[in-house]
């Protein structure tokens, strides 16, 4: 396993930035691809973003003495995987563990023998994962998309009706420092949150997808006196870092996986910015 590094920048550096180099900063691309496990570095809280299509043979999640350090990938890590695509399941730790579209998997430090497939190679799962690193074990868990806490925001006026279910956080699946969920827009809505936000203590990494061919997502991002957009496709993964807001609007509806590292892990622990504010 060779492991690729995205290398972020820091404000004063990112405002001198260009589109092409904002896009190699911070968007992760091609994730997705036939009978491949594709996996990302991010050096922001030493976050690892990934990509599994497994089609004919299933895919086996390894570790690496070169990029991690060890022999298992989740020897020292914990890992969060959302399917946003059909059937599969995942074996970890000895167990099978059946993924349905939007159902979620917890995944604790120190599991063995981790491998993705699909039920059905004409409909391929699409495990997208994320995962930090971890200084106890928590117990591996299945959370169904329909048991995740839900919770209905935004008004069809401010074309921002979503609702948010959240997989794993305190409470609800116990871990080191992963939060993540899912957002999925209403039709008609477009903004994915409004007013924006940072969080100091934690990045966050966004990864959109159920948009067609011809849709996008305008992703705005960078301190809220200098703010930059990022043209997002479908199934695109996009790294926030603490100091940057993050928030975006559609061409049309759509849903995005959320997904946060770092010291604080309480969802609402987040500084609005006014929109007044921005530029």
């Amino acid at each position: 396993m060779s492991l690729p590094v995205k290398h972020t920048v820091d404000p004063e550096a990112y405002s001198t930035l260009n589109t092409a180099d904002l896009r190699n900063s911070f968007l992760i691309d091609s994730l997705f691809q036939p009978d491949r496990a594709v996996l990302v570095s991010c050096e922001v809280d030493r976050a690892i973003v990934g990509g599994i299509m497994p089609m004919a043979k299933g895919l086996p999640l390894s570790g690496s003495k070169k990029d991690l350090g060890t022999d298992e990938f989740a020897e020292r890590r914990e890992i969060g995987v959302i399917n946003v695509g059909g059937k599969g399941t995942v074996e970890a730790g000895g167990k099978s563990y059946t993924l349905e579209h939007e159902d979620a998997l917890y995944i604790g430090r120190g599991t063995r023998t981790i491998q993705f497939a699909s039920a059905d190679p004409s409909k391929p799962a699409a495990f997208y994962m994320i995962s930090y690193p971890a200084h106890t074990a928590f117990p591996t868990k299945l959370i169904r998309r329909d048991d995740a806490d839900r919770v209905d925001l935004g008004t069809p006026a401010q074309a921002n009706s979503r609702t948010i279910r959240k997989y794993i956080l305190p409470g609800k699946v116990e871990s080191c420092q992963l939060v993540m969920g899912m957002t999925t827009l209403a039709e008609g809505s477009v903004w994915n949150t409004m007013p924006p936000h940072t969080h100091i203590r934690r990045s966050e990494v966004y990864l959109y997808y159920n948009l067609p061919p011809d849709g996008a997502v305008f992703h705005f991002m960078g301190t809220p006196s200098q703010t930059r957009h990022l043209v997002m496709r479908d199934r695109q993964a996009v790294i926030s870092p603490s100091w940057s807001i993050h928030m975006g609007v559609g061409s049309k509806s759509y849903s995005f996986v959320w997904a946060m590292g770092g010291e604080n892990q309480e969802f609402d622990d987040m500084d609005a910015v006014p929109v007044k504010s921005i530029m």
